[in-house]
């Protein structure tokens, strides 16, 4: 019997199951997933937006401006990379003019910090790649970019170091109320609990609807993205948006923390809850779009694109609170954009909900603070030299276009939720995102997986269940 299980490892389940881990609880985290981070947390702008878009007096728009203000010290204490580096809402007319103020009052209204309406030569001044016929633009200082997979491993890893059971490949078939709590019924067996947390993502909406007669629906939410080569990571140096529509906030053209450039995505409503397949309607979207905002985009640059589902409830809104006719059953549903700013807030809301209704006592011996993977780049090369010496493994690199040892993939094995996969290893230290896209590193990435985990190379996946890559070895068949 567990005090609390959390149903989904994004960033919104992980960021609850870290805020619950503050206080003496029996917590666990289904994922139905191999890892934390595989659905809507793995594939989005990663961007930590300012505030001013979500609708005034709206959950979205609370949680939005506190997580943006959470995020920087939970950087610092989870050790994760996010940078303020600023955001441009772009105006191409005088005749749009009332759109944009629109958005600075709203944005004023929710508490945004530092607002600007910029004119044409003050865009140009700071962005010079804007293009030319710019009218005016909206500047928020605040906003910034963050590495979403680090953000939701980070929270998993310090939630996990602080008690909370994880259990993968884990999916939830059925839920029903027993006279102690909740029954959750798995591929992988029952699970007893008192309290559940809905944060399955584009999934929240079956599970909710299982327990509750006020029905909610969600839909996929498809959005198409290319990434480009860390050598156009500097076309520009802040977030660049165009004015929203009601379907979002457009193509975006954005540098990632790691310094390659992003455009994307689009808002493509589908049916397939797994349906992450770019299309080539959707790329072109992207690209046609892009161009709108910013002026000689390097598009032969792309070395990838990729595709992610927002769970969009229909009211567009947050739905997180203990539902009227199912006691003890938490919603964390509805989580799209700007679900990665508030992801911090929304693990604080539903911890807080949790305390109330359970009467929950703060730990004496949580542990705040969580140490991410070594960088040898952060090093002198004295350090480096020595760290080689005590480590040989840090002087051998396996992923040469991002330049990462075996040290650091061997590092993210063997940590707390350590990698089971590629994706799992690429995810923790982004051998493979690089220029060749794991054309070179993954037969070596593979390797040190079956070694490290006592498996054979033929049974290391892509990403869990059957996404295995190797069907046979050429040798065994002469």
């Amino acid at each position: 019997m567990y005090d609390v299980i959390i149903v989904g490892g994004g960033v919104a389940g992980a960021a609850s199951a870290r805020e619950l881990s503050r206080y003496k609880v029996k917590a666990c985290v289904l994922e139905k997933e191999e890892d934390v981070c595989c659905g809507t947390s793995k594939a989005n702008s990663a961007i930590v937006h300012a505030g001013y878009d979500a609708a005034t007096g709206s959950l979205m728009a609370k949680l939005n401006v506190r997580g943006n203000a959470m995020m920087e010290q939970l950087s610092k204490d989870l050790d994760f990379p996010f940078k303020r580096t600023g955001s441009f809402v772009i105006c191409l007319s005088e005749e749009d003019m009332p759109g944009l103020q629109t958005l600075y009052d709203r944005g004023v209204a929710n508490g945004v910090k530092d607002l600007q309406i910029l004119n044409r030569e003050e865009v140009l001044k700071m962005e010079p790649n804007i293009v030319d016929n710019v009218y005016a633009a909206l500047y928020a200082p605040t906003a910034g970019i963050v590495c979403p997979f680090h953000l939701n491993i980070a929270l998993a890893e310090n939630a996990f170091e602080n008690g909370v059971e994880f259990k993968f490949n884990t999916e939830v078939q059925n839920i029903r109320q027993t006279e102690n709590g909740w029954r959750i019924e798995t591929n992988q067996g029952a699970y007893e609990t008192k309290y559940v947390v809905n944060a399955a993502g584009v999934y929240a909406d079956k599970l909710h609807n299982m327990v509750s007669e006020k029905k909610i629906h969600i839909t996929p939410r498809r959005g198409d993205y290319c990434l480009l080569d860390k050598t156009a990571g500097n076309h520009v140096s802040r977030t660049i948006f165009a004015l929203p529509t009601k379907y979002g906030k457009g193509v975006l053209v954005t540098p990632t923390i790691h310094g390659n450039l992003l455009i994307g995505p689009t808002a493509i409503d589908v049916d397939d809850r797994e349906g992450t397949n770019t299309t080539a309607e959707g790329l072109e979207q992207v690209i046609g779009k892009a161009g709108q905002n910013v002026k000689n985009l390097p598009l032969r640059q792309v070395i990838t694109s990729f595709a992610g589902l927002r769970a969009h409830e229909d009211g567009h809104e947050f739905l997180i609170g203990e539902l009227e006719d199912a006691k003890g059953f938490i919603d964390c549903a509805g989580i799209e954009s700007p679900g990665l700013t508030s992801c911090p807030a929304i693990g604080e809301m539903v911890a807080g909900i949790l305390k109330d209704k359970m009467g929950l006592e703060l730990k004496e011996d949580f542990k705040a603070t969580r140490k991410g993977i070594l960088d040898p780049d952060t090093l002198t090369k004295e350090e480096r030299a020595e760290l080689i010496r005590r480590e040989p493994a840090y002087g051998n690199i396996i992923c040469r276009c991002e330049m990462i040892t075996e040290g650091e993939i061997i590092d993210a094995i063997r940590r707390p939720l350590g990698a089971k996969s590629l994706d799992g290893v690429k995810r923790r230290t982004r051998a493979g995102m690089g220029r060749c896209q794991s054309g070179f590193c993954s037969p070596r990435t593979m390797e040190i997986l079956a070694r490290e985990l006592g498996v054979s190379v033929a049974d290391i996946t892509k990403t869990g269940g059957d996404s295995k890559l190797v069907v046979g070895i050429n040798k065994d068949t002469l």
